[in-house]
């Protein structure tokens, strides 16, 4: 069985457009000012973690508990975010040609898991990578794989929108690579195998391998 990882946010789902709906739900809901809707529009853009609502207590008299907060951005974020239908067809095409899917993601375990189920996702994902070690760490490509039931291969293929966690870090894992193209690329880093400008295009790549 040939394994194939993907990252989530920016690559199987749009993270920033359910983010910023979920924090204007999340700001409108508590009466929160526009002071506060920027900050959290500011320092969660690229992460969000329980501790952020800690520094947000800190930073404004706000009166809900940091968990109570927390918990709420899931739900809003939950309810915000989608996949695109041709993307579960691709996925479902990967797996009906006996392909091994998993996915890797630097998110807070309990937000990814309730994104990947809102989008219905948990229905073509063989098991995930989302624990404490962040990507480019290859620790967190092997947990990938062993959560599904494998382990990685010369043959198995990482596929993100970040050049350093995903392709460098699937690189360095020893996985083949292929780029979802959308950020500035960085000088000096290794050569993705295949550059894509969707992720449904790059699953129709790794379709063609098995042809090829």
């Amino acid at each position: 069985m040939r394994l194939a990882i993907f990252d989530l946010d920016g690559t199987l789902v749009d993270r920033t457009g359910a983010f910023a709906d979920a924090v204007t739900s999340l700001s409108q809901d508590h009466g929160y000012g526009p002071e506060v809707e920027q900050w959290l529009l500011t320092e969660l853009a690229d992460h969000a973690e329980r501790g952020d609502f800690d520094r947000l207590r800190a930073a404004f008299p706000v009166s809900e508990s940091a968990d109570h907060l927390w918990r709420v951005y899931i739900d809003r974020m939950a309810a915000s975010i989608h996949c695109r239908p041709a993307v579960l067809r691709s996925l479902e095409r990967l797996k009906e040609a006996g392909w091994s899917v998993g996915v890797a993601t630097n998110g807070s375990s309990d937000i990814q898991r309730a994104k990947i189920q809102a989008t219905g996702l948990s229905d073509l994902i063989d098991a995930s990578g989302d624990i404490d070690i962040r990507k480019p760490d290859p620790r967190l490509f092997e947990l990938a794989a062993a959560r599904c039931g494998t382990q990685l291969t010369p043959g198995d293929w990482m596929t993100g929108d970040n050049p350093e966690t995903d392709i460098a870090g699937g690189h360095d894992a020893g996985l083949r690579t292929i780029w979802v193209t959308g950020r500035p690329w960085p000088d000096g880093l290794v050569t993705p195998h295949h550059t894509v400008d969707d992720v449904v295009e790059a699953i129709g790549y790794l379709l063609d391998q098995d042809s090829a």
